[in-house]
């Protein structure tokens, strides 16, 4: 079932698995504000029932980054181009900034896990949407880039939180002030990646990741999920009361005892 088909994005759904696709391979699935409009709209969009989203672009390549002609004077149809948006006051800016976030934020929700099925390019604005889902499933020709700094600009797309997280503060620094490639091989090695396999097993990969994702009880994904990610918050004592107060509402919950 199609719910959504616009601006390079489509959202299928079938049963608790969606498929959000980046469906602008002329342009190697390159970004911009009304693509990220979309890919907010996709999430609002989810029904209920719905466990597991899997993120990918049609193409040879995940997502190249952002359009460059978000960088002419022009900038997109009917939209601020780069160089309206820095003449605005602190707060115009701010608040243009936080709405093209949003298609960056929804994929770590706890009642979903996400996986991002990432071949070839994922650079900049592409690099941070991979790395906005919860697991990464990469091709063998994956080659991940943080551009930002490169042309002066910085990572703000939610990407510098889970980068730190997952390689660590110094391996982060260096990947985006040099905006090198991140190749698959060191993907995996350093954690950007869950796993890597050739390119034409890649969606049969992340398929199989799915299934096994929906084999446990959603519950018991949901409260692991959200005592994983607000782990690195709290200290080794509050973890414990967290996993005592999740524990006793999965207890309470299996034997059908009400709170």
């Amino acid at each position: 079932m199609t719910l959504l088909d616009k601006d390079g994005v489509r959202l299928t759904v079938d049963d608790a698995i969606a498929t959000v696709t980046l469906a602008n391979a002329a342009k190697r699935n390159a970004q911009s504000p009304a693509m990220w409009r979309a890919l907010a709209e996709a999430g609002s969009l989810l029904p209920g029932n719905v466990r597991i989203v899997v993120l990918r672009g049609e193409g040879k390549s995940f997502s190249a980054g952002l359009d460059r002609q978000a960088f002419t004077p022009e900038g997109f149809d009917g939209e601020p181009s780069f160089i309206d948006l820095a003449r605005g006051s602190d707060g115009e800016l701010d608040a243009t900034i936080a709405e093209y976030q949003e298609a960056f934020t929804w994929w770590r929700r706890n009642d979903l896990v996400s996986i991002a099925a990432v071949q070839g390019h994922a650079i900049g604005a592409g690099f941070q949407l991979a790395l906005a889902c919860d697991l990464r499933v990469v091709a063998q020709d994956v080659q991940f880039a943080m551009r930002e700094t490169s042309l002066g600009l910085v990572p703000d797309l939610t990407g510098t939180h889970p980068l730190v997280s997952l390689v660590g503060y110094a391996r982060a620094l260096e990947i985006c002030a040099t905006g090198r490639f991140v190749h698959a091989d060191e993907a995996e090695r350093v954690g950007l990646a869950n796993l890597v396999v050739p390119g034409d097993q890649l969606d049969g990969a992340v398929a199989d990741l799915a299934a096994a994702l929906t084999a446990a009880p959603r519950d018991a994904v949901i409260e692991t999920k959200a005592l994983l990610a607000g782990a690195a918050g709290r200290t080794y004592e509050e973890q414990r009361v967290a996993e005592r107060a999740a524990q006793a509402r999965r207890l309470r919950d299996l034997a059908g005892v009400g709170e």
